[in-house]
């Protein structure tokens, strides 16, 4: 991987997810996390490779909004799931992108729909094939049309 000059929200997405997904694993304190982030994980170098520098104010705007707002999140991914299918059944992975796409959605209003979803497309595309993309891309739509009215 490269290293960018300027902050990247990109690269905030990406860690904001692994962040969650730690979160809702193991469980530890909100601000030991973003310190663990903030101190060893964002641009750092890890095994060889150098991450991308993030926007840390992104970075944690999108973990603390996700803690936050968690059950109103999960509500309104719930409600656009497939009848017989409930948040507990998603891949934990996959429910971290819904959460902090859902978060963007509904409380930053100052980025576009499409820069949200497109944005979390390409997390999905890190972990999952095409399949699972486009589950990605459908629910943040339908999401979108729900939040932003």
């Amino acid at each position: 991987m490269t290293r960018s000059k300027a902050p990247n929200r990109s690269a905030a997405r990406l860690a904001a997810v692994q962040a969650l997904y730690q979160l809702e694993m193991e469980k530890p304190q909100l601000h030991l996390l973003l310190d663990e982030f903030h101190m060893h994980r964002l641009g750092a170098e890890i095994e060889d490779d150098q991450y991308l520098e993030a926007d840390v104010a992104f970075f944690d705007d999108v973990v603390r909004g996700v803690a936050a707002r968690r059950d109103e999140i999960d509500d309104v991914l719930t409600r656009r799931l497939a009848d017989g299918w409930s948040i507990s059944r998603l891949d934990r992975t996959m429910l971290q992108i819904l959460r902090a796409g859902a978060y963007e959605l509904m409380a930053r209003a100052d980025i576009n729909v499409g820069t949200v979803i497109g944005e979390y497309l390409d997390v999905a595309h890190a972990f999952f094939d095409a399949r699972e993309t486009k589950f990605v891309n459908g629910l943040l739509d339908a999401v979108a049309k729900d939040v932003r009215k």
